[in-house]
């Protein structure tokens, strides 16, 4: 009798909906990488397939879920990291640039703003983390982090922290005398060793695998999990990128600014579409994919034509989710930012986030799962002293005091994205009332002005020194020459 009554009891509950049950996530995250290098995206952007890479796998994701034509973070990786773990814009943790970072909270973000890692570990989830970090000076395997397993690409630092031993020369190929590879042979701390890798070992296929590995236990275990993968793939202008195809050559580590650095960094963006496919592939060999929702996003920009700059293709990044409940929509309109994603999660997971200083952001859940129509009237990004606000029909970028951008660049977009299109109206008084919104909305996250005791510290006047230089700012204020589409003299 007692068997028959816990074998029932099993049959309802895996009659239960997918999302009755706390679901799987697998987050992923792109480095340094626009919409516009991806083929879903293509037909929406100035150069369409002419610069894309052929992403038939994250296309999936877009095709089969909801991929937002516009979805904003930061314009540069540490701030973005760290809006994306705390579902708080820079304004509110300090964390704006990846040399600026207020009151110090580069080593205490975590301790004054509850991490999505640890919130998801506390509501029961079994937690890893693979790839690039760079989102503070707490590592993620600390408790107030929240990540149970890791496998990091690591320098010699950070390594020593983790393994308490020294990362030698022959443990792994280099980018440079300081740069150990991310790529072939690379450095790797794996839940506190350094793994012993060959020549032919491929980071990115490392952590791929110890993604699979990690969610085949915990499927085992019958436990729900969280695998975050903020991946070191693409990353363009850097040495350590792999040329054609796919994967290159074994240990071809190429060189910073060759002439088919294009090429390169297009076969990064194919080959991890690749690992994309690889993990939807054994989430449908586990029988998970109705309890499973895959995540695949970018963290900025794509360098030199984006990344750092105020204006809207800096902080303009990838967001697309499918699986476990989320409805068909394809591409949308609705707009979202980074800020959603830890309220997001905490709503699939249940979780009860205990904090000081509330989320930013909006749980999406509703609208990705058909429950709403509409997600949020205003997002926000920002990088340094900039801030850019958007709506589905406006546009607002740098506005930045300290750089001679009191009223930033105004402009009506209509239904317009990438781009193109755009129109300058700052002083038109028929959008008047959209940009006062705007500025309301800024005065609950204040501009960093000259005053900020930032500029008075060591970094701060090291980073200022820089930020000032006038190359520097004309790069900060304005498009890159193939992207200037629109006014923004």
């Amino acid at each position: 009798m007692m068997k028959q009554l816990l074998y029932l009891g099993l049959v309802a509950l895996a009659a239960l909906p997918a999302l009755a049950r706390k679901p799987n996530i697998i987050l992923i995250m792109a480095d340094d990488v626009s919409p516009d290098m991806f083929s879903c995206f293509a037909d929406l952007t100035p150069h369409g397939m002419e610069l894309a890479a052929s992403t038939p796998s994250i296309d999936r994701l877009a095709e089969e879920g909801v991929a937002f034509k516009t979805a904003y973070a930061s314009a540069m990786c540490g701030p973005s990291r760290a809006l994306i773990m705390t579902g708080k814009y820079g304004s509110t943790t300090g964390a704006l640039q990846n040399g600026m970072w207020l009151n110090d909270c580069r080593e205490t973000i975590y301790k004054d703003h509850l991490a999505f890692g640890k919130m998801l570990a506390d509501a029961g989830y079994a937690t890893a983390i693979a790839g690039k970090w760079h989102a503070g000076s707490q590592m993620p395997y600390e408790p107030e982090v929240g990540f149970q397993e890791y496998c990091l690409w690591e320098g010699p630092r950070e390594v020593l922290h983790a393994t308490g031993k020294e990362l030698k020369e022959e443990h792994c190929s280099w980018e440079d005398s300081k740069t150990p590879s991310r790529y072939w042979k690379p450095s790797l701390v794996r839940n506190g060793e350094l793994l012993d890798v060959a020549d032919d070992d491929f980071g990115p296929d490392l952590c791929a695998d110890f993604i699979i590995d990690f969610m085949e236990r915990q499927v085992t275990a019958e436990k729900p999990f969280l695998a975050y993968w903020p991946t070191v793939s693409p990353h363009g202008t850097r040495t350590g990128m792999p040329t054609n195809p796919l994967r290159g050559e074994v240990g071809d580590l190429g060189k910073k600014g060759q002439k088919d650095g294009q090429e390169r960094f297009r076969s990064l963006i194919e080959h991890l579409d690749t690992t994309v496919g690889r993990i939807q592939k054994k989430v449908e060999d586990l029988g998970i994919a109705d309890s499973t929702i895959i995540i695949f996003c970018s963290d900025n920009g794509t360098a030199i034509t984006a990344k750092t700059r105020g204006v809207e293709r800096g902080c303009h990044v990838v967001f697309m989710a499918a699986g476990g409940g989320i409805k068909k929509r394809g591409l949308t309109d609705e707009l979202m930012d980074f800020s959603d994603i830890a309220p997001t999660l905490a709503e699939y997971a249940g979780a009860d986030p205990k904090q000081k200083a509330p989320f930013d952001g909006k749980s999406l859940r509703q609208f990705l799962e058909g429950d709403s129509e509409t997600t949020k009237p205003l997002i926000h990004g920002y990088i340094s002293t900039s801030q850019l606000v958007r709506s589905k029909t406006h546009l607002l970028e740098v506005y930045n005091p300290m750089l001679g951008m009191p009223n930033g660049r105004f402009y009506y977009t209509g239904e317009n994205r990438f781009w193109n299109g755009y129109e300058r109206v700052d002083e038109n008084p028929e959008h008047a009332s959209a940009r006062k919104l705007f500025f309301q909305f800024l005065e609950s996250y204040p501009a960093v002005m000259d005053s900020d005791p930032f500029w008075q510290s060591k970094p701060g006047k090291r980073f200022k020194e820089a930020y000032l230089d006038p190359k520097s700012v004309e790069k900060h204020l304005h498009n890159h020459k193939d992207y200037q589409l629109y006014d923004d003299k």
